[in-house]
């Protein structure tokens, strides 16, 4: 669940709002996530993304200077809409504890490994070594599970009362860290997940947790 970069947020927030262009980039979007969902993200380059668009490679470079802006690109929009469509079962669903909002998380992040192409690989970002792209400290930003967390602590705090502080954040991206690399290993040989490692990923991150809150 990972980084994301403020280029590849600059990137998407600037972009024309002309529905054209904005049709053209998604379009490139999509084509980079098919390409990464058959050969992974390290291996992607722009004249992949170019020939699966049917686009040429100009207009890739028109959006992006390089493959790793592509990827940075897609991973925010992976974040983005995780955050949306995906966690909308937290944010309006019926929760009876906050283990089960915990869970509603892991869940849908098990969903987005079966359905959303590329984000087997790709998630949001996490892997993505952008060391040398001179993005320092601060402008790096919270991580997609960072962002993810926050989330969660808004409906724990709000639905739960739970105490809103830093040490309440900091364990609900321990605990979705944790989820995630189980995640990541339950879809790593299987594109359907491996369920014996999906139900780890719940039983380790609300053991957890258990551990701090009780209820």
């Amino acid at each position: 669940m990972g980084q994301i970069s403020p280029a590849a947020s600059t990137l998407l927030r600037n972009e024309p709002v002309q529905a054209r262009s904005t049709a053209r980039l998604s379009a490139l979007l999509d084509a980079a996530a098919e390409v990464i969902d058959q050969i992974g993200y390290e291996r992607l380059t722009t004249a992949m993304v170019a020939e699966r668009a049917g686009a040429s490679i100009g207009t890739v470079y028109r959006y992006f200077p390089d493959r790793i802006a592509v990827l940075q690109s897609l991973s925010a929009r992976n974040l983005a809409q995780f955050t949306g469509r995906g966690l909308v079962d937290l944010t309006e669903g019926d929760l009876a504890s906050w283990t089960a909002a915990v869970d509603t998380v892991i869940d849908a992040a098990a969903a987005f490994f079966r359905s959303e192409p590329g984000f087997r690989s790709l998630r949001f970002g996490d892997i993505i070594d952008v060391r040398n792209r001179e993005i320092s400290a601060a402008d790096s930003g919270p991580t997609g599970n960072g962002i993810v967390a926050s989330l969660l602590s808004r409906v724990l705090i709000e639905r739960f009362s739970f105490t809103e502080n830093e040490d309440l954040l900091f364990r609900l991206e321990v605990a979705l860290e944790i989820a995630d690399a189980l995640l990541a290993r339950a879809f790593a040989f299987d594109k359907s997940g491996d369920e014996r490692f999906i139900a780890e990923a719940h039983t380790v991150a609300i053991d957890y947790l258990s551990g701090h809150y009780s209820g």
